[in-house]
């Protein structure tokens, strides 16, 4: 895993950071999903073929799929005295990924056959619970059971602009257009710094504003220094949104922002500075 992934994962988990991420998809900006109200789940999705009767579960070797998010948090959101339960995953990507509502498609079922086969293995425990009928024997999930509803996000720290496909159908090239009515589709929601407008940025609450202002100006360096230095907040960054800037920015490995005094833009004068000094030795 790059350097990039792991500082930018890290990034993420922040609870701050995550609920911004999440109130800007969902909610336009607005301050609904509560960083308090969030809870960090293991990231790993680990799923059984979808069986969940007890033959299969005596097998010695059921088979797996095994799946590594980025970050998976449980959010609960409350809106007009209503509590609504989800389980949101972030996926971060340097890189386009043509195959992302596929990869996101895979990530939310495997996590919904988990909770069939958690949800199953709790009512057989439960000795007063007893299946009513065939079905509910063999899948181990009853009637009144309920699901608690998966969304993905994706945000990419990349300078350009995403082209990939945002869903399913886009990556199929289907020969009768009839056929589209029965084929299921699977969109991903996407937040792409080349995209977004200046009043789309200053949605964002939390440092993750100046992140990805500065993954959209990350192309042309001058832009990117009149933004550091237009900005009022940038100073103010903590050390996490300072290391994913440095890596996304791609700064020199000299430039030490493990140090609470670090001034990125500093960093930055200071880069542009040496480069255009070795412009000029070149010439």
């Amino acid at each position: 895993m790059g350097n990039t992934d792991v500082v930018t994962k890290n990034y993420m988990r922040q609870n701050t950071v995550f609920a911004d991420a999440c109130n800007y998809l969902i909610y336009g900006g607005r301050n609904i999903v509560d960083p308090e109200k969030l809870t960090e789940l293991d990231p790993t999705e680990l799923g059984v073929l979808f069986e969940t009767d007890s033959s299969v579960r005596d097998m010695d070797k059921p088979e797996t799929i095994q799946k590594y998010r980025d970050v998976l948090k449980s959010a609960v959101i409350m809106q007009d005295d209503r509590a609504a339960y989800l389980i949101i995953g972030i996926e971060n990507q340097t890189d386009i990924h043509y195959a992302m509502p596929v990869r996101n498609m895979i990530y939310d079922a495997l996590q919904y056959g988990k909770q069939v086969d958690e949800t199953s293995r709790k009512n057989q425990k439960e000795k007063m619970k007893k299946p009513r009928n065939r079905g509910e024997y063999l899948s181990g999930f009853y009637k009144e059971d309920k699901l608690i509803p998966v969304i993905t996000f994706v945000i990419h720290v990349g300078a350009d602009e995403w082209d990939g496909p945002m869903s399913i159908k886009e990556m199929m090239d289907p020969q009768d257009e009839t056929l589209l009515e029965y084929i299921q589709d699977y969109r991903i929601h996407l937040i792409d710094p080349a995209r977004l407008t200046e009043e789309e940025l200053g949605k964002f609450r939390s440092s993750l504003r100046e992140i990805l202002s500065c993954v959209k100006y990350s192309k042309d360096k001058e832009k990117l220094k009149e933004y550091l230095h237009g900005s009022s907040r940038i100073p103010d960054l903590d050390i996490s949104a300072n290391l994913v800037l440095k890596s996304i920015i791609g700064l020199p490995a000299n430039m030490e922002t493990g140090k609470e005094e670090f001034n990125m833009c500093k960093a930055i004068d200071d880069w542009i500075e040496e480069e255009r000094n070795e412009g000029k030795s070149a010439n």
